[in-house]
């Protein structure tokens, strides 16, 4: 038992976040997980609307507006972060909002580091917008169709990131906590990454996929995911080390657990709204 113990403790120092390595290409697996989560979705979707009625929608669509959602997420995510966690930082730096390079102290190559989940899922709701007015598309018809899937595919994001031994945990004294060389210190730390993937993907994922047929009002299944979700993190919070300029930003509260508040309001408020519209076709709010 206390090898099996000391072998979970030490597995982030024993994993090597690259598969292979030819000259100056890199395959990791942090890329190679994003890749499985966007093919998980995909299928699962494919799925929905070869097997659900209410759905008339053509793969070539789902080919489309899963193209747009890319967009949006990478565009998102990256500047949800400048945004929210380092804007004074990159307000000073703005070259290096984009390019792979830090400027301050002369020029390094550093990659594009930092990614907001919740900037993402903003990213990812304006672009299907978009694709849906280009289209001509229901846009609350296609939030339903994605929102059951996504946390499933979300699931190996987390993934990747635990392999790349980032975002991970707070100091902890529990057994469960593992050791992870990028982090300050020597103690063991939650392994928040997989909380995430845990809960946030296949808690979640089997909540909202159970209820994925639920016909009224059009749009809820986006409103659960945003109230799923945001309960979910606000929580796992508690167990993620927070980024140490942004340690407690309101109250007791980090960032994400700031932005987890406003998800939760803005899905109750979004059910509300659509319930009201459903229920009351012909008022106005």
């Amino acid at each position: 038992m206390s090898d099996l113990l000391s072998w979970w403790q030490h597995l982030p120092e024993k994993m090597s976040p690259v598969i292979f390595e030819i000259g100056w290409f890199k395959l990791q697996y942090y890329g190679l997980m994003y890749i499985v989560a966007f093919a998980i979705t995909y299928g699962l979707v494919l799925n929905r609307i070869k097997r659900e009625e209410r759905f008339q929608i053509k793969a070539d669509d789902i080919q489309g507006i899963m193209m747009f959602m890319i967009i949006g997420l990478i565009i998102g995510a990256r500047l949800g972060y400048v945004m929210f966690y380092n804007f004074t930082y990159y307000i000073g730096n703005p070259l290096e909002v984009f390019l792979p390079f830090q400027f301050s102290g002369g020029i390094s190559f550093t990659g594009i580091s930092g990614m907001s989940f919740h900037g993402g899922l903003i990213g990812v709701l304006i672009s299907s917008w978009l694709y849906t007015r280009k289209t001509g598309l229901n846009f609350w018809d296609m939030a339903d169709l994605f929102a059951p899937a996504a946390p499933l595919g979300y699931t190996f994001g987390r993934l990747g990131n635990f392999i790349n031994g980032e975002l991970y945990g707070r100091i902890t004294t529990s057994p469960i906590g593992m050791y992870f060389p990028s982090a300050p210190g020597t103690g063991l730390r939650h392994p928040s990454q997989l909380y995430e993937a845990l809960f946030e993907g296949i808690f979640l994922f089997f909540v909202l996929w159970s209820i994925r047929k639920r016909q009224s009002p059009r749009g809820a299944m986006v409103a659960f995911y945003l109230i799923g979700y945001g309960i979910v993190r606000f929580v796992i919070e508690y167990f993620r080390q927070p980024d140490a300029h942004l340690e407690l930003v309101l109250m007791s509260l980090s960032m994400g657990q700031v932005l987890c508040g406003a998800m939760i309001a803005g899905g109750i408020f979004l059910y509300l709204y659509l319930y009201h519209r459903s229920t009351h076709p012909h008022a106005t709010l």
